[in-house]
């Protein structure tokens, strides 16, 4: 066991200190000696940092995080706001939950490190109002603000749909704005909460303001769902209990704290939970009692309208055992009106050398049709056997763009939910499989199968007059 002098031990203190002070994973280190490490809490720190260091280089950062209750997003919340506050002591902040409870609770919180010694080594510039040691500083401590003493900065708690008039922010953090599902299914209570956030809250925004929120989702159509909808600067975090694809740190099925709620528990959650476990803990909210597409949403065309060019998608499955998905190629031609028609589907199991055959067949048939609007790309999502694809195709001077889709299935399925609805997409009976795609949509995200789908998105969010964030990464020229 090493040994240590008391000279050697001050030294790694200060050393630990001056860590803390412009790394907030080894800031959260030293600020709560028990937090449990794993990748998950280093990830989080990392992605808050650069929160951060945006908000001080006047970049305006927006930032939502979504993840499952009870694995530290709120703790790692509080400790991002105490860092702020150390580095950044004349900034203002102002924290809303759905419940007053929640306010102070992270007041109370902040109050307990603030008086830290650890804190006050970290950042003794940062202080709040003690009698014992600021006597006669008239700077606000209670329950609901804190008042950083001679700096201009404070921390202020409220609830969401409170009265916040006449308050200046540069930090807007938003903590759970949605009490429930019962608050959550009603229009009026996301309506509200929603007004609140764009007239008052935004409202307060200084210049250069940066905007944080973290919560479960309980809604597609929730206060997050809206934000993101309505602004392409929101970066977003989303984190399962339990992995739906391979992911950097894990693999599919795994839990995300395995340490903290193992698999077996989130299970067993899940049995009991149904519906509301896809929403707080996967983050797949959905229509209480429906499923997401709705089949009255499509239109049927007969007689074509012009169609100003065409375009091929493509999703290529990894495998052609039974219960393996499909593999399914769409040709969409887009309208002078602006909307969009199914021309083509094949939908198959294929080996490679027949999905190589046949998707060749597919485009050689739709790039040589004449009279229909030129044919543009064929786009392949760059995965598994579709990269060999485009490595092929483009090596045969075949038009290719190489797709990589970078967030879930649903959360694209929202991206396209309006484009549908509003009567945008029109299919036709006699196009092969259309009966698949229309039982697919109908039962996302429920169903069996669902392999028509992410064409089926793909395709809206290429050719709409907006693009969706169906598409996060780029579509790679050849």
């Amino acid at each position: 066991m090493n040994s240590y002098t008391a000279e050697q031990l001050t030294a790694l203190y200060n050393y630990k200190i001056t860590l803390a002070r412009d790394n907030f994973f080894q800031y959260r280190k030293l600020i709560n000696p028990s937090i449990k490490i794993n990748w998950f809490v280093q990830e989080i720190a990392d992605k808050l940092q650069k929160f951060v260091i945006d908000l001080e280089n006047g970049l305006k950062p927006m930032l939502v995080i979504e993840a499952p209750p009870q694995h530290g997003k709120s703790e790692a919340i509080s400790d991002v706001i105490s860092w702020i506050a150390g580095r950044n002591p004349h900034l203002r902040t102002i924290f809303a939950s759905f419940s007053e409870r929640l306010g102070i609770r992270a007041n109370l919180k902040l109050q307990r490190v603030y008086s830290k010694k650890v804190y006050k080594d970290i950042f003794p510039e940062t202080k709040i109002n003690d009698k014992s040691t600021v006597a006669g500083v008239a700077h606000i401590r209670n329950r609901e603000i804190l008042e950083y003493v001679d700096k201009g900065g404070y921390f202020r708690n409220t609830t969401v749909q409170g009265s916040i008039t006449g308050e200046s922010l540069d930090l807007g953090v938003v903590d759970d704005p949605i009490k429930g599902r019962e608050a959550a299914n009603s229009e009026t209570t996301r309506t509200k909460t929603w007004e609140w956030m764009t007239d008052d809250f935004f409202t307060r925004f200084s210049e250069n303001a940066g905007f944080l929120m973290i919560l479960t989702r309980w809604h597609i159509d929730d206060p997050a769902a809206r934000l993101i909808a309505n602004n392409p600067r929101v970066v977003v975090l989303k984190y399962r209990a339990i992995a739906e694809d391979d992911e950097v740190h894990r693999l599919q099925g795994e839990a995300l704290i395995p340490e903290h709620k193992s698999l077996e528990f989130l299970l067993e959650r899940k049995s009991l939970m149904g519906e509301s476990f896809e929403a707080l803990f996967q983050q797949n909210p959905s229509i209480k009692g429906g499923n997401l597409f709705k089949y009255d949403w499509f239109k049927w065309w007969k007689v074509l309208p012009t169609i100003k060019y065409r375009i091929i998608v493509v999703d290529t499955a990894q495998k052609t055992k039974e219960q393996n998905d499909f593999t399914v190629l769409q040709c969409w031609g887009y309208s002078t009106d602006g909307n969009l028609y199914l021309l083509d589907m094949l939908r198959g199991k294929f080996e490679a050398p027949q999905l190589r055959r046949d998707s060749k067949i597919f485009y050689k048939k739709h790039n040589e049709k004449i009279g229909i609007g030129a044919l543009r790309y064929m786009y392949i999502e760059d995965k598994s056997s579709g990269s060999s694809l485009i490595q092929d195709f483009k090596s045969e001077k075949m038009k290719i763009k190489a797709v990589q889709r970078n967030i879930d299935k649903v959360s694209r399925a929202y991206d396209v939910i309006p484009y549908i609805e509003a009567g945008r997409v029109y299919l036709n009976e006699d196009i092969p499989f259309v009966d698949s795609l229309v039982s697919e949509a109908t039962s996302f995200p429920r169903g069996k199968n669902d392999d028509t789908i992410d064409p089926l998105m793909d395709a809206i969010s290429i050719t709409m007059d907006k693009p969706t964030n169906s598409l996060i990464a780029s579509m790679q020229d050849n």
